[in-house]
């Protein structure tokens, strides 16, 4: 035996003895093995992709709550004629809305012990259906701890099988209204409803801007039971934000200020924007309260800007080099020997020979609103959410997810971007902005806070993969100047071949795998289509915000990935709490199906599968090390 392979004995001997501490006895090993063994034949946890949320907290909290329409379809499947449709509708808004429609029936006199009995038979009767694509450990871990018990048992019980059985599932049922359970129980079993319709859930970005609430959404998110996330521009600016980034910070306040949506910012978030307001009124003093501000803000986020892009020329931004080609004299503006007109052309804080340089009042201000957005406790709790959960990618079941793009060339090939003296590309390229976004996370690294810049609106970067002309939009009235650059990619994920090429790099399998992004809004109404490639790639932006409603026609997407394959819900009416309360209104949705797979896809053919044989591997491992006397069971 050589030195490496010694040295490699010496540590599976030291795994195993671990892993004798959590199985110390054959008859436990053997308990995991054939539990294990058997979860590899189960069909496939349900997989949901959504994108762009954009603030949209109450669109989203109904289709968080019915699941995008799964449970309604669970539902019409179990009852079939056996309810009426109204009935079938009153039954989904409770599942939905438990606590509220509990409230309502009260209110009403019609919360009966029958009317409590009738639903805990229901929602037991649709539990039951849901539970058959997971192993027992799983349901129970689904259930409160302190329902668990008495929800099992319930389980276990089989009315259709005999009368014996019957008296005692109607005895408990009873028994659980008699004590005064019934409101507890229906939450307990509609939250257990919700986690079998949904095993796991990915949001492939932007939670920010826009809407108003996006920090409602991610209370909602930090107690759900299996997510991923990956990081969308708007995200990865109020990250930079809230580790200290002062140009992120006014990216953050501009946007707020800019779609009207400073809730988040001064009672989600504690952070005030009175400092700013004051001065904003005083230097432009024609302008109302919030353009006045939107127009301080953004010359501080300009001259910021400009600073960050000359200290840092390797992120290629010279374009957005803006201050310096307005003619302060001639008030218009110049570049490459044309002159453009200005919207408007006074810029009261800019020293013409140094126009990158802040005033000694706008240190002040971005001063103070940096305290702010390092202070909020409420703002850290969700960025440290975001960051645990999140990612710049994830490979998934053969399925590449990102937000933006993976940068390439016009001719298809992965693009080459040199940072630091080297060079990066594909695969390679996404986890050095991975790292380099992590490391912003202190707050101490200067170079990573003004990577987030980069990332939140580079035309290199792989979140973005769009130059912004915000200056341009701002002050210029030649609309031609507005064009946006965007990276090949956006054009060129139409075609089969490069897909292929990209699933490849990030070792997926190409013909199995697809690529889900969101970022840019399918416009629906005016035609075009979320399935390119054939359906080898995937763009979920629907335009959940309702600012999108108007542009993509609809009210946003759901991707759903069961065992059978893949379809796409399109959702038309997405109904708030209150219809649904008040009409039972559900959400309105057409379902397409866009990969239709001929055999079922089990536990095993997923990337939990892997996991588990590995696992099951290590237990053979200990077993026979038992069996040989390797190591002594404890008996």
């Amino acid at each position: 035996m050589t030195a490496s392979q010694s040295a490699m004995h010496k540590q599976k001997q030291k795994y195993l003895h671990l892993l004798a501490e959590k199985y110390p006895t054959k008859e436990a090993v053997y308990a995991d093995l054939i539990n294990l063994q058997a979860s590899l034949c189960l069909p496939k946890e349900v997989e949901h992709f959504v994108s762009d949320l954009h603030g949209e907290y109450e669109l989203f909290y109904h289709i968080l709550n019915n699941c995008s329409g799964v449970i309604k379809e669970k539902v019409d499947y179990v009852f079939g004629a056996r309810l009426t449709t109204e009935e079938k509708a009153e039954f989904c808004t409770l599942i939905y809305y438990p606590v509220e429609k509990m409230q309502q029936m009260q209110a009403e006199r019609k919360n009966t012990p029958e009317w409590y009995r009738e639903n805990l038979s229901r929602l037991l009767e649709v539990s039951k259906l849901m539970t058959y694509k997971y192993p027992l450990a799983k349901v129970k871990s689904f259930v409160p701890k302190n329902y668990r018990s008495v929800i099992t048992e319930l389980f276990n019980t089989h009315p259709e099988a005999d009368r014996a059985q019957f008296l005692y599932s109607k005895r408990l049922l009873n028994m659980i209204v008699q004590v005064g359970g019934s409101e507890d129980f229906i939450v307990a079993l509609t939250q257990l409803i919700k986690c079998l319709a949904v095993g796991h859930m990915h949001i492939v970005g932007d939670f920010f801007d826009r809407g108003n609430r996006p920090d409602t959404i991610l209370d909602m998110l930090l107690e759900y039971h299996s997510l991923d996330i990956q990081w969308g521009n708007h995200d990865i600016l109020w990250m930079g934000a809230a580790c200290g980034s002062e140009v992120c910070i006014a990216g953050v306040v501009r946007n707020s200020l800019r779609y009207k949506n400073t809730e988040v910012l001064e009672k989600g978030y504690a952070i005030s924007l009175r400092p700013l307001t004051m001065y904003a009124q005083r230097i432009y003093p024609d302008e109302n309260a919030l353009k006045a501000s939107e127009k301080a803000i953004s010359m501080i986020m300009f001259k910021l800007e400009g600073q960050l892009i000359l200290r840092n020329p390797d992120f290629r931004m010279e374009s957005r080099l803006q201050l310096q080609n307005v003619d302060y004299n001639a008030s218009c503006y110049r570049i490459n020997g044309k002159r453009y007109e200005l919207s408007s052309a006074y810029f009261p804080t800019v020293d013409p020979k140094n126009p990158y340089e802040l005033t000694e009042e706008e240190k002040q201000i971005i001063g103070d609103l940096k305290s702010y957005f390092i202070e909020s406790e409420r703002l850290r709790r969700h960025v440290d959410f975001i960051y645990k959960k999140g990612s710049v990618y994830t490979c998934c079941n053969q399925n590449l997810l990102f937000h933006g793009c993976v940068p390439l060339n016009w001719d298809g090939t992965l693009k080459e971007v040199t940072f630091d003296g080297r060079a990066y590309k594909g695969k390679e390229y996404m986890d050095y902005c991975d790292q380099m976004a992590r490391r912003a996370q202190s707050g101490e690294d200067q170079r990573a806070l003004d990577f987030m810049w980069f990332l939140w609106n580079g035309l290199l970067s792989p979140i973005s993969g769009r130059e912004f002309t915000t200056f341009e939009r701002m002050f210029l009235e030649d609309e031609s100047t507005w064009k946006e650059p965007s990276d090949p990619y956006y054009e060129l994920v139409d075609r089969e071949e490069i897909c292929e090429e990209i699933l490849e790099e990030f070792g997926l399998n190409p013909k199995e795998g697809h690529i889900i992004n969101g970022h840019v809004p399918v416009k629906v109404a005016k035609g075009e289509t979320p399935i390119k490639a054939d359906g080898k790639a995937l763009c979920i932006d629907g335009g959940f915000c309702r600012a999108y409603h108007k542009k993509t026609g609809i009210s946003g997407y759901t991707l759903i990935f069961n065992s059978r394959g893949f379809r796409l819900l399109e959702h038309q009416n997405v109904a708030d709490v209150r219809e649904a309360l008040r009409n039972n209104k559900d959400i309105e949705s057409v379902s397409r199906t866009i990969e239709l797979q001929s055999k079922v896809t089990t536990v095993g053919d997923t990337d939990e599968g892997k996991r588990i044989q590995e696992k099951i591997t290590d237990l053979y491992s200990l077993l026979l090390a038992y069996e040989n006397g390797t190591i002594k069971p404890q008996d």
